[in-house]
């Protein structure tokens, strides 16, 4: 098998099946490294895996295969509740940090930051492996190890470029202690088949966490986007944050030269048709569902009217579960109990987007004879619209993916650009709300 597994991992290296996830060269011992972050951001071989190696990695990329069916029933047997969408789960609840420095520096509601204080100063863990932005490479991300208050708030927030959280394994596999971890679907994805397989990288972690996951942009979305204000160096970025201020936040971008360009979160979204990371798309998994919490932004008119920031909480496993009702009876959380119904409701056009858009667009990508990934189960019986409907925005992506798009939309101001992209992002969910909704 090995002969195999080395040619299978070239390939999945080379494909959009490579979420980025960093696990493959954690593992490598030197021989696998991700080459041109700020451009590709891909690993590339560097030397010749043994046959263990290259077995051991193949075994635990989630990029090419994932049964879901299969690791919900050994992660999580007999949950309270499941839902094909949602996942297995506990409870679900809206909810805050108490801690008005938590919840100010988080993205939404601080509960995934307030979780690893809480786990931290309990001594439960000895550190939480998380992603910052890069100290050395401030456009950058870089995965750590958290071991004080101070480093988890440092973590704080959504990165929308991509992250490779999994290189650290080569590093925290040493740590004496349990560890919380921090990813998105497809790095937890590869953390659960190392945990299964009891791989010795993964058995001081103890706990796992993640936010809801829609998409993931290079790194040429950032800059493109100091392009568009004449700044023609990324490595003058001196910060960079993707949701700063109080929620739903600004992306904004500090430069060396004491020059600030900020932007409102929904209105930066204009970037991800641009450069999102086309494995994004074949990706089913939007409430991260192999976490023991998940959590994710509470999109609601009654929340958002609100300000501050408030966030779904999935507890999925006993583990986490308890952990939440203790937080809540020392009343460092403020959760109210929320309806499978209403949690859908509020990430509908993720939901879409994961849970039908993601297969019918593996679907047109296995009719073209192109890799596509194998998560165990399929859903399925999505009306003809639904299929019109992703043969038009598979097609925007295509275009607006393209060189001469990129450049164009450097021509104008992001203030313009967002704007436009906002309200025709709203009429364009109006105009299908029907179709993406029918069923769902």
């Amino acid at each position: 098998m090995s002969v195999k597994s080395k040619i299978a991992l070239k390939r999945i290296m080379g494909s959009r099946l490579c979420n980025r996830c960093g696990t493959c060269v954690a593992l490598s011992d030197g021989k696998i490294a991700f080459s041109a972050k700020e451009k590709k951001y891909k690993p590339r071989m560097l030397g010749d895996l043994s046959d263990t190696e290259a077995d051991r990695i193949l075994n635990a990329c989630a990029g090419k295969t994932f049964s879901f069916p299969e690791y919900r029933e050994h992660f999580y047997p007999g949950p309270a509740h499941y839902h094909p969408y949602i996942g297995p789960y506990e409870n679900i609840s809206i909810g805050h940090s108490t801690d008005p420095e938590i919840r100010l520096n988080a993205a939404s509601g601080g509960i995934l930051s307030a979780i690893l204080i809480y786990l931290l100063d309990k001594k439960m863990i000895a550190g939480a492996i998380v992603t910052r932005m890069s100290e050395s490479k401030p456009w950058l991300t870089e995965p750590f190890i958290a071991k004080t208050r101070e480093e988890i708030l440092e973590a704080s927030q959504s990165k929308y470029i991509i992250t490779s959280v999994n290189e650290v394994l080569e590093v925290s596999q040493h740590v004496r202690g349990s560890l919380a971890f921090v990813g998105l679907p497809g790095q937890v994805h590869s953390i659960r088949k190392l945990q299964r397989a009891g791989d010795p990288s993964v058995a001081n972690i103890q706990y796992i966490f993640g936010p809801f996951y829609g998409n993931t942009l290079y790194f040429s979305s950032v800059t493109s986007f100091i392009r568009s204000y004449g700044e023609k160096d990324f490595r003058q970025i001196y910060r960079l944050w993707f949701r700063y201020g109080e929620w739903p936040g600004n992306m904004r971008v500090e430069m060396k030269s004491g020059k600030t360009y900020e932007l409102k979160k929904f209105h930066a979204n204009y970037l991800i048709p641009f450069f999102i990371l086309k494995n994004s798309l074949f990706c089913t998994d939007l409430a991260n569902e192999f976490t023991d919490i998940s959590g994710g932004d509470a999109w609601s008119p009654k929340y958002e009217e609100r300000g501050q920031g408030y966030s779904i909480v999935i507890p999925r496993s006993k583990a986490g579960k308890k952990i939440i009702d203790n937080m809540v009876r020392e009343k460092l959380l403020e959760i109210l109990p929320c309806s499978e119904e209403e949690s859908i409701t509020m990430h509908s056009h993720g939901y879409d987007l994961k849970k039908r858009g993601s297969f019918i667009r593996i679907r047109f990508r296995k009719l073209l004879f192109r890799p596509v990934p194998d998560y165990g189960y399929r859903l399925s019986g999505f009306p003809a619209s639904r299929y019109f409907m992703e043969l038009l925005i598979s097609s925007l992506f295509l275009l607006l993916g393209s060189w001469p798009a990129r450049r164009m939309v450097e021509l104008f101001k992001p203030e313009f650009v967002g704007k436009f992209f906002e309200k025709s992002r709203k009429a364009w969910k109006n105009s299908t709300h029907s179709i993406k909704r029918k069923n769902l």
